[in-house]
């Protein structure tokens, strides 16, 4: 009898177990499993390398990547995994234009043309090895010293005061703001041989001097610009003196054009009595001061 109902116990408690261990496998089935985390939030870990207790149960929900577990990061979403990544930091404006795959840089934004600007703030980032020689402003295109339009890889002349008109090698043509700067290959005329007494017409000998002057500059094609500038002394008003160089100036440079001189390439300027050279307090001085200054430019010496 004893055994009877010892044998039935025994299949009752095997029959328990079985059943006990069919619901417990049932539960595991339909819970979804996390890592263990310790009190301080971190990653419980087995004695196996880059392995984390696992559980049902854990107040790590929901699930996150531990480096410690084996998980890979990508933090900034860039496509290479933190490990690899030589800047894992990336905004995603950084890796907007890419990102480098292989090589030293893996996983930085992508500089194309070399010149320290990454694409994505690099609003010149085609830029030839000439082109960046003389340097790149903070926005990757080429550095324009003087701010002339012409980059400086390029400008002959990278040092022009700024806001002066410039030509295609970022020159000035100084002729057009400072006339007496230019080369003056010429000597300053005596108005007084020039003009008759509060005249502007050339007289004879004018004229004769004015042809020698044409004749002495030589190939009209490889000059640029040539300048007349009228000057008087003291004597009488400013304006009526302002007018007299002016009309001055003007008769020599139509009688040069007559001559041959290239209408595009000469102008008259009045300075009137605002450019002595001499002391108007004295005959002599006033004498230097009525004056025709003529500058040439030209581009086989320049």
């Amino acid at each position: 009898m004893s055994d009877y109902y010892g044998r039935k116990i025994l299949v009752g408690v095997v029959a328990g177990t079985l059943l006990s261990t069919a619901v417990t496998s049932v539960l595991a089935a339909s819970e979804e499993t996390y890592r263990l985390l310790d009190t301080q939030g971190n990653p419980v870990l087995t004695k196996r390398e880059n392995e984390c207790v696992l559980t049902p149960r854990s107040p790590n929900t929901p699930n996150a990547l531990f480096q410690e577990c084996g998980d890979s990061f990508d933090q900034d979403g860039d496509g290479i995994n933190d490990d690899d990544d030589k800047c894992p930091n990336n905004t995603v404006e950084e890796v907007s234009k890419g990102v480098y795959q292989d090589g030293s840089n893996k996983g930085c934004p992508i500089d194309s043309d070399g010149d320290g600007v990454p694409d994505y703030r690099d609003d010149c980032p085609n830029n030839t090895p000439m082109e960046i020689d003389r340097g790149v402003n903070n926005r990757g295109c080429p550095t324009d010293s003087d701010r002339d339009g012409v980059p400086d890889y390029r400008d002959t002349c990278p040092d022009t005061p700024i806001g002066y008109a410039v030509d295609e090698n970022g020159c000035h043509n100084i002729c057009e703001t400072e006339p007496l700067e230019c080369i003056k290959t010429l000597p300053t005329l005596d108005a007084d041989v020039l003009f008759n007494f509060d005249k502007y017409g050339l007289t004879s000998e004018g004229k004769s001097i004015i042809a020698d002057v044409v004749n002495g500059i030589g190939d009209f094609a490889n000059v640029t610009m040539i300048v007349v500038i009228g000057h008087t002394d003291s004597t009488g008003t400013n304006r009526y003196n302002q007018r007299l160089s002016e009309k001055r100036a003007a008769s020599v440079v139509k009688y040069m054009i007559s001559l041959g001189i290239p209408e595009d390439r000469i102008k008259a300027i009045g300075e009137g009595e605002l450019k002595p050279v001499a002391a108007n307090s004295t005959r002599a001085g006033r004498t230097q001061n009525r004056r025709v200054e003529i500058a040439v430019e030209r581009s086989d010496i320049r």
